[in-house]
C-alpha cells in the first residue's frame, strides 16, 4: 500500500482579539450567564478578511519555498464561504500562482468538513491524485449576545498531502455518518441555530465519537494509550477529558482546544488543531484528530523524522502570540453587519464590478503579478509595454515577475479619515519593493494603538479590496502590512 502523509503544514490566525470579558459585560443585562464564557480572547477576522483570504495566508504559511507547481489540486473546507456559486478553492488558487492544470473543490455543510477534506486527499493521494492541498478557514457570523459568539473565533489551517512520510504519515481513519442535528443554518439564515447543550454531548459527543474512533485506531493497529496527542475541536474542554476516559487516553494526551486564545474556529478547527499539535510534536509520536458534524471522522497519524525540517514559516504558535488586545464591541458589531450604522453618502459609490475587466487581468489582480525588463532587468508593478526605467525604456521586453512574496519597505503613508472606510480611517501608502519597484497600495493590519512608520518592514497579503452590496459581489487585491516581528513562543519546538 502506498505510504501517505502531510509533507507540509500551516495556519493563519487574525491578529486582532476581541476581549471576551467586554463582550459579556455589554450583554449581562440581557443575559447574565454570559459572564461564564468571558475570559480569554477570540481572534477576529478584519472586515477585509474572510474565509478565502485567511485559507490563502494559511497556504502561504504552509508552502513557503515548495515548488506550487507540483501542487495538483485544492480542497478548501468552510462552512462560511463567501460566494455559493463560484468556486472559492478556484480564487485560493489563483492567489497562489498554482498551475492552472489542477483540481479543486469547495467543501462545506458540516463542522467536519474539514477533516472530511484531510480523509479524501488522503484517498486520492493514494490512488496516485496528489500532492493536494487541503485548507480549512472560517469565518462565522454569529448572534451577538450568543454563547456561541463567545466562543467561536476566525482562523485557518493548511496541509500539503502527498506520497512518502512527510512531517507525519497517515495510520488509519475512520468516518461515521449520523444525521444528528446539534446545530443547523438554513437556507438563507445568517445565524447558526444551537440545540440543547447536555442533550449534545451525551447523545452526541458520547456516544458517537467513540464508535469512530475505535474504528480508526483498529484500523491504524495501535491502542488508544498510545495516542500522545489528541486533537477534539468541541468549546468545551470537560468535553474531551470524558472522551478522553472513555476511549483510554490519558489525560495528559489531550490538546488544548485554543479556547482562551482564539476560539472554536468551525470547520477549521480539527485541522487548526492538528498544525498546532505537528508544531509540538517529536518523530514517533501519535496524533489522533477528530471532527464532529452529522457524524464523526477520527484520523490517526504518525509523526515522522522530516517534522523537524518541514515546519510553517510561522504557524499557530507565532500567529497567537503575533496580537493586539481590541476591546472595542461596537466596532466588531458594525465591521459585521451585526448592527446597522448610517454609512454615509460616501459608502453609496456603484462598486460594479467589470467580470471580463476581472477575468483579463486576474494575474495582476488576483495574484500580484508584475512585469521585469529583459533588457535592463527592472521590476515595475503594473507590468506595461515600456520600461519604467528612465535609462532603457525598452519597448515590448517585460517579462512576468510576481511581487506576492517580495519584502518590503514603507516610503510614506496617509491615514485617510474622509474617504469611506468600513474600518476608518483608511490607510495607504507607497511601498518600495526589496528587488525593485513600487506601488501605491491599500495598508492592512494596522494596529490602532501603534501608527505605522516610514521605513518599516512590509510583507503583502492577500484581501477583500471592496464589497459591490448592490450585486453580492467582493473584489480581491493585495494590501501591504506590517512584517510579522518573531516572537519568542513558550512551548514551541
Amino acid at each position: 500500500m502506498t505510504s501517505v502523509g502531510i509533507q507540509a503544514f500551516g495556519g493563519y490566525v487574525p491578529r486582532r482579539r476581541l476581549q471576551r470579558s467586554v463582550i459579556a459585560e455589554s450583554n449581562a443585562w440581557f443575559n447574565p450567564g454570559l459572564k461564564r464564557f468571558g475570559v480569554g480572547e477570540r481572534a477576529i477576522a478584519g472586515w477585509d478578511e474572510d474565509a478565502v483570504t485567511m485559507a490563502v495566508e494559511a497556504a502561504r504559511d504552509a508552502l513557503g519555498k515548495i515548488v506550487r507547481d507540483s501542487v495538483r489540486g485544492v480542497y478548501l473546507a468552510s462552512t462560511s464561504l463567501p460566494f455559493l456559486d463560484r468556486q472559492n478553492a478556484g480564487i485560493v488558487s489563483e492567489a497562489l500562482r498554482l498551475r492552472s492544470e489542477l483540481r479543486t473543490l469547495d467543501i462545506g455543510g458540516s463542522q467536519r468538513a474539514g477533516t472530511s477534506s484531510l480523509v479524501t486527499a488522503f484517498q486520492a493521494v493514494a490512488g496516485g491524485g496528489g500532492p493536494l492541498l487541503v485548507v480549512g478557514s472560517e469565518k462565522r457570523r454569529t448572534r451577538a449576545a450568543s454563547p456561541l459568539e463567545l466562543t467561536t473565533g476566525d482562523g485557518a489551517a493548511a496541509l500539503l498531502v502527498a506520497e512518502g512520510d512527510g512531517a507525519a504519515r497517515l495510520l488509519g481513519h475512520a468516518s461515521e455518518t449520523v444525521d444528528f442535528v446539534d446545530h443547523y443554518r438554513g437556507q438563507d439564515q445568517p445565524f447558526d441555530y444551537v440545540w440543547e447543550e447536555r442533550w449534545v454531548r451525551d447523545e452526541g459527543y458520547l456516544k458517537i465519537v467513540p464508535v469512530t474512533v475505535g474504528r480508526a485506531l483498529a484500523s491504524a493497529g495501535i491502542e488508544a494509550g498510545a495516542v500522545d496527542h489528541f486533537c477534539f475541536p468541541a468549546a468545551a474542554r470537560r468535553v474531551a477529558g470524558t472522551l478522553a476516559r472513555t476511549i483510554g487516553i490519558g489525560e495528559a494526551r489531550i490538546r488544548d482546544n485554543l479556547q482562551g486564545t482564539c476560539g472554536e474556529t468551525g470547520a477549521a478547527h480539527p485541522l487548526l488543531m492538528l498544525v498546532h499539535a505537528l508544531e509540538d510534536a517529536v518523530p514517533g509520536d501519535t496524533i489522533l484528530v477528530v471532527g464532529f458534524g452529522q457524524g464523526c471522522d477520527a484520523v490517526v497519524l504518525k509523526v515522522c523524522t522530516a517534522v523537524m525540517d518541514t515546519g510553517p514559516a510561522v504557524g499557530i504558535h507565532g500567529h497567537l502570540a503575533w496580537r493586539w488586545e481590541d476591546n472595542n464591541y461596537q466596532r466588531y458589531l458594525a465591521t459585521n453587519e451585526l448592527v446597522e450604522i448610517e454609512r454615509g453618502l460616501r459608502a453609496e459609490v456603484d462598486k460594479q464590478t467589470g467580470l471580463t475587466t476581472l477575468y483579463r487581468n486576474k494575474e495582476m489582480l488576483l495574484g500580484f503579478v508584475g512585469g521585469c525588463c529583459t533588457k535592463c532587468g527592472t521590476p515595475q508593478y503594473p507590468r506595461g509595454n515600456l520600461c519604467v526605467n528612465p535609462t532603457c525604456g525598452a519597448v515590448g521586453r517585460q517579462d512576468e515577475h510576481p511581487f506576492s512574496e517580495s519584502g518590503a519597505q514603507l516610503n510614506s503613508y496617509t491615514a485617510d479619515q474622509l474617504t469611506y472606510s468600513v474600518d476608518p480611517p483608511a490607510y495607504y501608502g507607497m511601498v518600495q519593493f526589496d528587488e525593485g519597484g513600487r506601488a501605491m497600495l491599500d495598508l492592512a493590519d494596522v494596529d490602532p494603538n501603534v501608527a505605522p512608520e516610514v521605513g518599516q518592514r512590509m510583507r503583502m497579503v492577500f484581501r477583500v479590496k471592496d464589497y459591490d452590496r448592490a450585486r453580492g459581489f467582493r473584489r480581491y487585491f493585495w494590501k501591504a502590512a506590517p512584517a510579522l516581528v518573531p516572537v519568542e513562543v513558550e512551548g514551541a519546538v
